[in-house]
């Protein structure tokens, strides 16, 4: 007969017991737990979760704090969250003078610091700006890649490019010109704005992409491009979801890469067939021909020197043109928009700046009032230059610029910004410096005439930047604010209609009066001359 024996039979009774004892201590710590927990509610665990969460939250920001100024205690989970929703001026004013370094880099040596250490910090967007601007694009390349890029664009914004562009930024002034005329015909003032936004797009795109762009194009994209900025504000849906702002944005960055790159096609073949460039996609692909001639010759043994050839001999893809000329767009455009309004309020609320304005504009042209612009020109009207950079000083388009620290950076001797951390340096307190520029709250255009001290004060002018990042276009820029804002002035009376909120600041991108400037247009001379 078979006997059926389990393992069990043959272990000693104190082994089976100590096998058991794992099991036993379990059912006596949940027995334990239980009899611990007795009488406590799922919203009292709730909110003891909650607490603890607090209390490590508030910690954590004060270990990352440091010593830097700000508040002791931040708001939990979403800090400055609902203040970037609504962004104030008044805020933004409190946080700088609240000392040199706190969740913004305040001073100019600070600033500069930031904006010169590419090694440590690289510009930051939020979360979807790759998805609107696509992954790929130079804005986001860093360190030696991104050195090597911009060499290839300096020519883009040389002397002898912006000469180039002037005809058709022009054009854009004439035509805008007449609306706000035809806009202004009741006598009845309006916020104007958006028509500074409108013109200052049109420019743009004139001069980057020439007449390849329809009229129609140029409309849909000056009235559309705002949803960009908007889609990149600070607090927004990292995800594009349909009828947010992101997906509102993404829509409008996709039409304008779309006819960017019809742009870049058709520039293609005009340049293929010799002609003369206009614009900017122009001039970029024509030198994109020239090296790529040159490279040929090398190759065939027509030419030996191979040291003038070009490091990097590449035709871009027409997608890949039309993500650079966009970022030029998306550059200028706000900044630019910024610019020009406060321009125009600043201009009537100050007869005596425009009366000087005026006499050098008429003076300089030798009388004639429709002498067309051209460099030569613009260079000798230094008292509207000097108006000009005054109120790039007095109401900087740009306020603070954030980076992110690619690693742990040594920002002062008591203060490390940790890697991952965003940094902001920002521009206005320099701009604002009263050793620099003495009663800095009044705008002084004299101030920027020779003899000057706001000429010699090169490290505080950082409205355009510093460092490798520092704006391309910045030559550009301040010759288009000459040329429109000295332009109108000759042409256009205008009176500004002032509200409570006109010298108040809103924060949109950039800055820009809280009212959105009321103004009313009168002619002074035809804006053409009679045949």
């Amino acid at each position: 007969m078979a006997e059926v024996i389990s393992n069990s039979s043959f272990a000693h009774p104190s082994a089976v017991q100590s096998a058991d004892q794992p099991f036993q201590s379990l059912v006596n710590t949940v027995g334990g737990l239980g009899k611990t927990l007795e009488g406590v509610s799922g919203w009292q665990v709730f909110f003891t979760i909650v607490l603890l969460s607090i209390t490590y939250d508030q910690a954590w920001y004060i270990w990352q704090k440091g010593s830097i100024a700000g508040p002791s205690l931040k708001l939990p989970f979403m800090g400055p969250f609902l203040s970037s929703v609504n962004p104030k001026f008044s805020e933004y004013l409190a946080k700088w003078d609240s000392g040199p370094l706190s969740l913004i880099a305040s001073t100019r040596d600070l600033a500069r610091k930031v904006f010169n250490s590419p090694a440590y910090v690289s510009p930051c967007l939020v979360d979807v700006a790759k998805k609107i601007l696509r992954p790929t694009n130079w804005v986001f390349l860093g360190g030696k890649q991104h050195v090597e890029y911009r060499k290839g664009l300096n020519e883009l914004f040389s002397r002898q490019a912006i000469a180039m562009y002037l005809p058709g930024q022009e054009e854009v002034y004439d035509s805008y010109f007449a609306r706000w005329l035809q806009l202004s015909k009741d006598g009845q003032p309006l916020p104007y704005m958006s028509e500074f936004r409108d013109i200052n797009c049109a420019v743009s795109l004139r001069t980057f992409v020439g007449h390849y762009i329809s009229d129609e194009a140029v409309k849909e994209i000056s009235e559309n491009f705002y949803k960009i900025t908007a889609a990149l504000e600070l607090v927004n849906f990292p995800i594009i979801i349909p009828f947010t702002k992101a997906w509102y944005g993404k829509r409008c960055a996709d039409y304008v890469f779309a006819e960017f790159a019809a742009c870049a096609a058709k520039s293609k073949i005009a340049m293929e067939a010799g002609k003369e460039p206009n614009c900017t996609m122009d001039s970029w692909i024509k030198s994109m021909f020239v090296a790529r001639d040159h490279a040929k010759k090398i190759e065939s043994g027509e030419i030996e020197d191979k040291q003038k050839s070009s490091a990097n001999v590449k035709m871009f893809s027409n997608i890949e043109i039309a993500m650079v000329i966009f970022t030029f767009l998306f550059a200028s455009q706000d900044a630019s928009s910024s610019a020009s309004t406060w321009q125009f309020q600043i201009l009537a609320d100050r007869p005596d700046v425009m009366a000087k304005v005026r006499e050098e504009q008429l003076r300089v042209r030798g009388g004639d009032p429709y002498k067309r612009l051209d460099l030569d020109l613009i260079d000798q009207m230094v008292y509207t230059r000097a108006v000009v950079k005054e109120q790039l000083r007095y109401r900087p388009p740009v306020l603070m610029v954030p980076y992110e620290a690619k690693k742990s950076f040594k920002l002062t001797e008591n203060y490390t910004v940790p890697k991952g951390a965003m940094i902001i340096p920002t521009i206005y307190p320099a701009l604002h410096d009263p050793e620099v520029y003495p009663d800095p709250e009044s705008f002084n255009p004299d101030r920027w005439l020779e003899g000057g001290e706001a000429e010699a004060a090169k490290k505080n002018w950082l409205v355009f930047g510093a460092g490798p990042h520092v704006c391309l276009g910045q030559n550009y820029a301040i010759m288009n604010f000459i040329s429109m804002i000295g332009k109108a002035s000759l042409m256009m009376d205008w009176d500004h209609h002032t509200t409570p909120k006109s010298e108040d600041i809103k924060v949109f991108a950039t800055i820009f009066p809280m009212d959105d400037c009321h103004l009313v247009f009168k002619q002074r001379f035809p804006l053409t001359p009679s045949p």
